[in-house]
């Protein structure tokens, strides 16, 4: 289930908002300049390949390159499973997208399967996305947030890019994301 909590960003303890309306989820974070829609879920293999996901998706996925310009598409699958190299990949993952940053692109992400939460810190508020399966965010250039995928992440998504360097991130000097829920709080 989509859920949209919003907090003031120097008080995470005091929810302001806390919605799975998905009216109104859309509704606020338009007012933000943040895109957010829903898209049918298509049934995919267990650990689907990056051309396995798009292919599966390639109607919508053309649909959004050509609306915004998209030159670059791939899909991550991150698929638990109980090795200690796989832990290992998984901690070095989520660490990369814990912080506070900023991107010089949209950041755009479908979830075809799974979760994950995207933080973002806008007008002295952070609103954090859960995002589940079916789910397309835009988080416009320049703006702060960051991303928390669980301890144990398990997601399909695709992601868009305008170049080929893919995911460059601008990290904040001061960030606040240590203050906040994670994933694994939020979705306990």
């Amino acid at each position: 289930m989509t859920l949209l909590t919003i907090w003031a960003d120097d008080d995470p303890g005091v929810e302001l908002t806390r919605t799975s309306d998905v009216e109104e989820i859309t509704a606020t974070l338009g007012a933000l300049g943040v895109r957010f829609s829903r898209w049918p879920v298509v049934d995919l293999p267990p650990n689907p390949t990056s051309d396995e996901v798009i292919a599966a998706y390639q109607a919508r996925v053309d649909e959004v390159n050509d609306r915004e310009g998209y030159t670059f598409v791939d899909a991550v699958t991150m698929t638990p499973e109980d090795s200690a190299e796989w832990r290992s990949k998984a901690a070095t993952a989520r660490a990369k997208f814990l912080s506070e940053h900023t991107h010089d692109d949209d950041e755009d992400r479908f979830f075809a399967r799974g979760s994950g939460i995207f933080y973002l810190h806008i007008d002295g508020k952070v609103h954090a996305v859960l995002c589940t399966e079916g789910d397309l965010l835009s988080v416009p250039a320049k703006t702060t947030h960051w991303f928390d995928m669980g301890t144990r992440p398990d997601y399909v998504s695709i992601r868009f890019f305008h170049d080929d360097d893919g995911w460059v991130a601008d990290f904040v000097e001061n960030s606040i994301a240590h203050n906040f829920p994670t994933y694994d709080q939020i979705t306990a």
